[in-house]
């Protein structure tokens, strides 16, 4: 009997296997964090209950339903990163081309298809952790990671931020020792509520403001860190 190329999410599937299917997710990531497979797959596992409350909350305000009407996207395919590129340095839109050619990766792009609300808030968070970065000033290192992951966990309450995490831990112990665990716990804790302090970022139209200067919106958008 031929076995199935990628492993996949049963129906009511028990938290066990969310968590089982999860770690073997994030194992891949690790190596490959573009994977358009995976990254979607951990999100099935932990997430579909997170963002049918997020949609539900976002249905009752006018901005939250026009949103998950129009569905706007910064999937690759839909930027027009010359002209981004063209906006006076400083912008989100300069600054989220140089952030890309920086690091030497290109804009998220998935053929999942989005038919429901859920569907687009999970690729909606997806497309949007880049942007994350720039606003919130975290770094692109394990460590700059780590503190956005513990960001969202407060801003979103993504449970799969949880498992990276926690994922993260024996890494940490590994590269610097044990000595440094309490403070970058201590790091962790504080990116944690900056998250909660901060706007829900993942409502934010960010195809609105590339033209708006990053330094301007993280003050508007974030606490302070």
């Amino acid at each position: 009997m031929n076995q199935p190329a990628f492993p996949t999410l049963p129906p009511n599937a028990s938290l066990f296997t969310r968590v089982r299917l999860s770690l073997h997710a994030l194992k891949v990531l690790t190596d490959d964090p573009g994977n358009t497979y995976y990254g979607p797959l951990v999100n099935a596992c932990l997430d579909s209950e997170t963002y049918t409350k997020l949609a539900r909350h976002w249905r009752t305000s006018d901005d939250g339903r026009r949103m998950l009407d129009d569905r706007p996207t910064l999937q690759g395919r839909e930027l027009d990163l010359e002209a981004l590129e063209k906006l006076p340095e400083g912008t989100l839109g300069h600054e989220f081309v140089r952030y890309f050619r920086d690091n030497g990766i290109q804009p998220f792009e998935t053929t999942f298809p989005v038919e429901t609300d859920v569907d687009y808030l999970s690729k909606r968070y997806r497309e949007t952790h880049d942007l994350f970065h720039l606003v919130t000033g975290y770094g692109t290192d394990e460590h700059g990671e780590m503190l956005l992951q513990a960001f969202v966990l407060g801003n979103l309450g993504v449970r799969q931020a949880v498992l990276i995490l926690a994922y993260s831990v024996p890494r940490r112990v590994k590269v610097a020792g044990w000595k440094d665990l309490v403070p970058y716990l201590g790091r962790l804790r504080a990116a944690y509520r900056r998250g909660k302090r901060s706007r829900e970022l993942l409502s934010v139209n960010y195809e609105k403001l590339w033209e708006q200067p990053v330094s301007s919106l993280s003050r508007l958008l974030c606490a302070p860190a």
